[in-house]
């Protein structure tokens, strides 16, 4: 793993640990280890799956698992990073929305970290907050600070939601898919990013949502 990428993740640790200071009250014990441990197990099976789907076999290719740069499958790291939690957490659901807020505020620092790889910046824009490249004249969107913006401020909005299981873990993966679906259009990207799996888990977390709010209101 290249030195720069250790420091972007050594931001997002710090942010989930500060996320985990800032509503400790609500966290049972260990939260720092609970969602390090969830995150790791997250980025490893993202890791994986990137790799299995560029025809790598992670088997007879291990040191490539390192490589971080090569690229993480989203979806799989998600779903990964949650279910992990949600195990570790005696498959209880309620520990997992307490960390709804922190686990956003982490992705916030991930993409904060942006600044120690040089790779903020995404589509031309003439606006004043926009940013050039050292030696370059072109000003750019620094777009992931538009992320990183937009993870914290929908950690807030999660952290005000009603400690009712589900709600918040619903409203955490919506609004995270949201920002990533927002801020999209503004990266350099030749495919156009996936868009269908911020799609996809913008209308379960919408689904999710609803169900369980009429659910809690049946109670």
């Amino acid at each position: 793993m290249e030195f720069t990428l250790l420091w972007a993740a050594l931001t997002a640790v710090a942010a989930a640990w500060l996320g985990t200071r800032v509503w400790r009250a609500s966290l049972p014990d260990s939260p720092t280890e609970r969602i390090v441990s969830s995150a790791a197990a997250g980025l490893l099976v993202g890791r994986i799956a990137e790799m299995i789907g560029q025809g790598i076999n992670p088997i007879t290719n291990l040191s490539d698992l390192l490589i971080i740069r090569g690229g993480v499958s989203v979806p799989a790291a998600t779903v990964a990073a949650i279910g992990t939690l949600w195990w570790t957490s005696n498959r209880d659901l309620s520990v997992v929305d307490s960390f709804s807020a922190p686990a956003l505020v982490g992705l916030a620092g991930w993409h904060a970290g942006c600044l120690w790889r040089s790779a903020c910046l995404g589509t031309v824009s003439d606006l004043p907050w926009a940013l050039a490249e050292p030696g370059s004249t072109i000003t750019r969107h620094p777009v992931e600070l538009y992320a990183a913006v937009g993870l914290v401020l929908a950690s807030l909005l999660v952290s005000r939601i009603p400690p009712k299981p589900g709600l918040r873990s619903a409203a955490a993966l919506g609004l995270a898919a949201l920002v990533r679906l927002v801020t999209e259009p503004f990266r350099l990207s030749v495919t156009g990013g996936p868009v269908f799996w911020y799609v996809v888990g913008l209308s379960l977390a919408l689904l999710a949502g609803t169900a369980l709010v009429w659910r809690h209101r049946e109670i």
